[in-house]
Formats: C-alpha cells, sequence, structure tokens
C-alpha cells in the first residue's frame, strides 16, 4: 500500500511537468489566508523554470512533509514503536487536498505571495503608487493576471516582485524603523532581491529585456522613495541605456534603420496598446533621469538624441475611449484595434511648453512636460558650470549670459501661464480626490525657478530679479503646500519629487532668514522660520513613509547650522510647528541620532556670503529632529491620478513685508 502511495504523488509530480498552460489558472485554488508568503520563509525555498535562480518545478522543502511521512527512506519523519522502527500506519493525507501543492504543480513561483495577497498588493500599487504605475496598461494588466501562470500572456514575474516591493510602503506589516531614521522591510527586501536577480540576468543574457526594463523601472522609482541614492543611479544608467538598443527613443518606438544590428532587439509593436507601452516605459526612463538628475549632473541621454513622440491621455490609453473629432461624441473602442493618431508633439516641436492640444493634454503630460523643462535647467547650469572660469556670482547679471533670458521666460512664466483652464488650478475633486500629478505640475516649475536664480540671489539688492524671482516660487511652493495642509490627505500619497521641491524652497528661506537676522528684522525672521519649519514639517511628515523626506529634511539641517546659531529666537525649530495632529513638544524630539544619512545631491546652496568661521557641519546643531507617525488616512480619499481637475481659484500666500 505504501508503495502505491508513493508511485501516485510520483505520477502526479509527473503531470505537473507536463501541464498544459491554458488548464485552469491556479489562483482558483483556495489558500488560507494567513498573511505569510509562500516559500519566502525559508531561504531553502527554490524557484520555477521561469525563475533566475534555476530550472523545473522544484518545490520548497516546507511543502514536502506529506512526501517525507510516504517515504520508506524519510526515518526521521515517522513515530517510532518500542522497536524503534517506523510504524507503518494508514496515511489518509493524501485524500485531503492540498491546496499549497495543486497551485505549486500549477506552476505558480513560491516567491510570490498567494494569489489573493497579490491581488491586494496589485491593488495598491495601482491606487497608490504615483511613479512606476504609470507604464502599465492596468486593465490589460489586471486581466491578464486571471491567466495561468505559464501562459505566455502573464505577467513576467520580474514585474510582479517590484510591485509587492512598492506596495509594501502601503501594505507590508514588517517594517522596522532603525535609529537613524532608515528602515527595514523584510517583506520588500525579499521581492526586491528577486527582482534584481531578474535584471542581472537580463543584463547577461539581454532575455525578457523589455519586462525587465519595466520592473526596473518600478524598483528604480522604490529605491528613489527609499533615498538609496547609489542603486538610484545605477539604474538610471542601466535604464537609459538599455533603451537604446531598444530603440525607444525613435518615432513610433521603432525604426528599420539598422533593425538589422545585433543590438535591435524588439520588433515592431504589434497594435497600438504595444506601441503606447513602449512610449511610457520610454518617458518614465527619462523622467526618472532628468529627476535624479536635477543636483547638476548630467543626463543619460541628450535631449536631442529624443524623437519618440510624446504619450497619449491616460484616459485614452488605459479606458480604451477616444473622443471623435468629427461628432465630438465618446467612442468606446478598443486601443488595440482603433487607429488613433499618435500625440503630434515631441521635443522638436517649438510650442512644446507652451501649446497644449486638448486631446492630448492630462495632468500626466504636463507633468512631464514640466520635469522635461526642468532638465533644460539642468542642462544649462552644468554646461555653463563646465566651461565657466569662475562660478556663479550674486554680483552678476545672470540676463547677460546667452541663453539665460530664454529659459528664465519659459520656465518661471510662459509654461505655467500657458497651462489650459481646466489645469491652472488644483483642486480636490468631487469624492474628495486629489490629482497628484496635477499637484505636480504647480510645483516643479517653481523648483526649476529657484534652481535656475539660487546662484544669483542677493537680498541686499532690492532690483534684483533672481531674488524676486527665488521669492515668489517660495511664495508659490508654500502656497500649495498650505493649501494641501488644510486638508485631512495624507501627503505621504504624493510623488517623491516634492520633497526635492520643498527643500528647494526651504534653501531660499534659509538665506532670507539669515539676511533677516543680519539686518536685526525679528518680526520678519520668525515669520520665516515659522514657513522653514513648515516645509521640514512637510518633509519629516513625507519621511514617515519614505525615508527621502527625512534625508532632505536633514540635509536641511546642515543649511541650518549657521542661522541657528546667529538667532536671538528662544526656540527658532519650534517656531509656527503646527499643535495637531501632534502635540507641540512631540512633533521635533531631541534624541540624538546619527547624522550620517546621505540625502540627495542638489544644487550648490552656498552663494551667499558667509563668516570664515561658520560652521560646515551639522556637528553645532541643538539636536535632531524626527517625526511622529502621522495618522493614515483611508486610501479612498486619494485617487489614482487623473485627468479630471476641478478649477479653483486660489488666493496666493501672502508674503511678509519680502525685499522686492
Amino acid at each position: 500500500m505504501l508503495e502505491e502511495q508513493i508511485s501516485q504523488l510520483k505520477s502526479q509530480l509527473n503531470e505537473a511537468r507536463n501541464y498544459d498552460s491554458r488548464s485552469t489558472s491556479p489562483r482558483h485554488a483556495h489558500i488560507p489566508q494567513n498573511g505569510h508568503r509562500m516559500g519566502s520563509g525559508s531561504s531553502n525555498g527554490q524557484t520555477p523554470e521561469s525563475s533566475p535562480n534555476g530550472g523545473g518545478i522544484v518545490l520548497p522543502h516546507a511543502s514536502l512533509d506529506v512526501v517525507h511521512q510516504l517515504s520508506p527512506d524519510s526515518t526521521g519523519s515517522l513515530p517510532r514503536g518500542s522497536t524503534s522502527s517506523p510504524e507503518l500506519r494508514q496515511v489518509t493525507r493524501q485524500s485531503v487536498p492540498d491546496p499549497l501543492m495543486d497551485m505549486l504543480f500549477a506552476g505558480w513561483d513560491p516567491d510570490l505571495p498567494d494569489p489573493d495577497t497579490l491581488d491586494h498588493y496589485i491593488d495598491i500599487f495601482f491606487k497608490c503608487d504615483p511613479c512606476g504605475s504609470r507604464i502599465l496598461h492596468r486593465p490589460s494588466f489586471l486581466a491578464s493576471m486571471h491567466l495561468h501562470p505559464k501562459d505566455p500572456n502573464y505577467p513576467h514575474p520580474a514585474i510582479l516582485h517590484a510591485i509587492c516591493a512598492s506596495a509594501s510602503r502601503w501594505a507590508s506589516q514588517e517594517i522596522v524603523t532603525l535609529p537613524d531614521g532608515s528602515r527595514r522591510d523584510k517583506f520588500a527586501d525579499l521581492h526586491v532581491s528577486k527582482t534584481r536577480a531578474y535584471i542581472d540576468r537580463t543584463m547577461a543574457t539581454g532575455q525578457d529585456i523589455f519586462p525587465v526594463m519595466q520592473a526596473c523601472i518600478i524598483l528604480s522609482w522604490y529605491f528613489y522613495q527609499e533615498g538609496r541614492w547609489v542603486e538610484v543611479w545605477i539604474f538610471a544608467g542601466f535604464q537609459t541605456r538599455a533603451a537604446v538598443p531598444l530603440r525607444l527613443n525613435y518615432p513610433g518606438t521603432f525604426t528599420a534603420t539598422g533593425a538589422s544590428n545585433p543590438g535591435a532587439y524588439l520588433a515592431p509593436p504589434k497594435d497600438l496598446q504595444e506601441l503606447e507601452s513602449r512610449r511610457r516605459t520610454w518617458w518614465m526612463t527619462i523622467m526618472f533621469d532628468r529627476i535624479v538628475s536635477v543636483g547638476g549632473w548630467l543626463h543619460g541621454v541628450d535631449e536631442r538624441d529624443i524623437g519618440t513622440e510624446f504619450p497619449l491621455r491616460r484616459i485614452d490609453y488605459e479606458t480604451n475611449v477616444r473622443f471623435s473629432c468629427m461628432y465630438d461624441v465618446p467612442q468606446l473602442t478598443s486601443i488595440s484595434q482603433a487607429n488613433i493618431p499618435s500625440n503630434r508633439q515631441d521635443l522638436f516641436t517649438p510650442d512644446l511648453f507652451t501649446h497644449h492640444p486638448p486631446l492630448y493634454t492630462d495632468a500626466f503630460i504636463l507633468f512631464l512636460k514640466a520635469v522635461m523643462l526642468f532638465g533644460r535647467v539642468t542642462d544649462y547650469n552644468t554646461r555653463s558650470n563646465l566651461r565657466a572660469n569662475a562660478p556663479p556670482s550674486k554680483n552678476q547679471n545672470p540676463f547677460a549670459l546667452p541663453g539665460f533670458k530664454e529659459l528664465d521666460q519659459l520656465v518661471a512664466q510662459d509654461f505655467l501661464h500657458s497651462l489650459p483652464p481646466e489645469f491652472k488650478h488644483w483642486e480636490l475633486t468631487t469624492d474628495g480626490a486629489l490629482d497628484t500629478d496635477l499637484y505636480m505640475v504647480h510645483l516643479v516649475p517653481h523648483a526649476a525657478t529657484i534652481t535656475l536664480h539660487n546662484p544669483y540671489l542677493n537680498f541686499s539688492d532690492s532690483t534684483n530679479t533672481s531674488t524676486r524671482r527665488c521669492l515668489h516660487a517660495t511664495r508659490s511652493i508654500l502656497a500649495v503646500y498650505y493649501r494641501l495642509s488644510e486638508t485631512s490627505l495624507d501627503i505621504t500619497r504624493l510623488h517623491p519629487f516634492a520633497t526635492i521641491c520643498w527643500y528647494l524652497a526651504a534653501v531660499v528661506q534659509t538665506q532670507l532668514c539669515k539676511y533677516y537676522i543680519e539686518i536685526g528684522d525679528t518680526v520678519r525672521e520668525q515669520t520665516v522660520w515659522g514657513e522653514i519649519n513648515a516645509l521640514r514639517f512637510a518633509m519629516l511628515t513625507y519621511g514617515s513613509r519614505s525615508p527621502i523626506g527625512t534625508r532632505q529634511e536633514r540635509l536641511l539641517q546642515g543649511l541650518m547650522t549657521e542661522i541657528v546659531r546667529m538667532t536671538t529666537q528662544m526656540q527658532p525649530l519650534e517656531v509656527g510647528v503646527p499643535l495637531y495632529p501632534f502635540s507641540h513638544a512631540g512633533v521635533f524630539s531631541k534624541e540624538t541620532v546619527p547624522r550620517e544619512a546621505t540625502a540627495a545631491p542638489l544644487p550648490d546652496v552656498t552663494q551667499y556670503d558667509t563668516t570664515a568661521d561658520s560652521p560646515t557641519s551639522m556637528a553645532a546643531m541643538v539636536g535632531t529632529m524626527t517625526a511622529s507617525p502621522p495618522t493614515a488616512t483611508s486610501l479612498s480619499n486619494w485617487a489614482t491620478p487623473s485627468v479630471r481637475s476641478v478649477p479653483y481659484a486660489h488666493n496666493g500666500h501672502n508674503g511678509h513685508g519680502y525685499p522686492h
């Protein structure tokens, strides 16, 4: 009888190896929800044949109990009688279906969560992630999750692992915050390592390069929010270099010229949905490259080498709705079959930043344009510094420099003034949601203006245009933040680039505070302290979920060392600190924590007079500040960024006697 049972199990295993890829999906097998991952709790778990770590269907050791109990060689797993021989008892477990075994036989990756848990993480990813989710076609992706894991149209496991890592920020229960403010998340770390294994294999072989590149983009944004700058730079470089042989930088993401070369990996897109997917993958690669380079670093791909047209509106891409230009009636069509014209704009379009065609404009496309505009500022600064004989001076007139006046006009005025009426102001939708892309549209141009003009700030000269530009940009960033802080929405759901915008505004306010201290204007100084602390509070609140916020706030502390030493304010770091939802004493605790945490490399912000004995490190700071975790708000209060926007005429934040 025992031999028959062993033979039966071997037969089932052989059948599993030859399992039809079109058979019933393993997600139909019910798995008890215990909140744990299959096979991930042990380092001995092995991956299926698609895994970069091995081949064939190999089961985790934890799942082999029943086999061990039936094996005549596994005497240690059987109870023994008085003779020390294994007791041959009737084994009835084979009559009870094992859902875990059924899923593994069906080809399910044991390193992924069970299907229901994975669906939950995917849902959170699309609802909460403001970055990597832009590259995926949500309807078809969700539909493909119901296919068999071995179906060629099933999502690549690298993408699923990357999604799990990204979504863990909002769902994981295994996060541990270390004394230095960094975080450890075992669940995220596991899926980061699995994603990287696929990336490493692709870098060596070129296998599955496009889906793995998409997984790399999702993982890169995870690293960015974590403030893991070395990995951010490495992955940004990999993405831009990998996209070149894929021909994603050509119009239509393909070219027949040179297609016979070994580097021409991708065939022409088979339909319009695949074409748009390639476009979005390319533009998210370029957006990431521009955002991580704002500190004055060279871009991975020159703007002149990008011929790809801008993407379609999200409503056309995801919901497959296209408005007929002839009848002005919405017609529901399949993007894979409809003849949807490509976006007429690319980086060679003369009026790209001032003309926004209604049928090709939404919040994401405007956000993309704003980031590309910031990229032009980065290009200008890096190329100017490369050829300059001396660093910029506050006594210098930048408008006399070649190209500066035109760039200033475009960044500081024309782009924002040209926004269509429905995008000129951001506001909560009727269901209380926020379009996070549109919110960034009203931050990024001001941050770019500060970056362009900061080296020429001179508060002693009331006619200095750069000073006026920076102060106006700072007030605008503060106004947008104040407006959002009046709501109950969780700011940790914003795009992580918002922390850099807050930081740049705080840099200007820090220099303004130093000026008021030097002239003895304590009233205005106190007002500026309150604004600096408001921006610090925003960064720390964001840092409660994404370490990039905490790290940027610590970088700001280093810049504030001198004004903390110079001020006569009794408690300058607590001026204007909100009392709700925290106690006044608990917002910025004075606990001593390590201060070597890194922050995003940003432009030189010390272009103002400093005394010879000014501290250059954070050693002289009065304590260090960390924030208590904020009360989480319901996910339903935030919408997946959409193209909807309710016109809102808000009053700008009034200044308090700033020099003009």
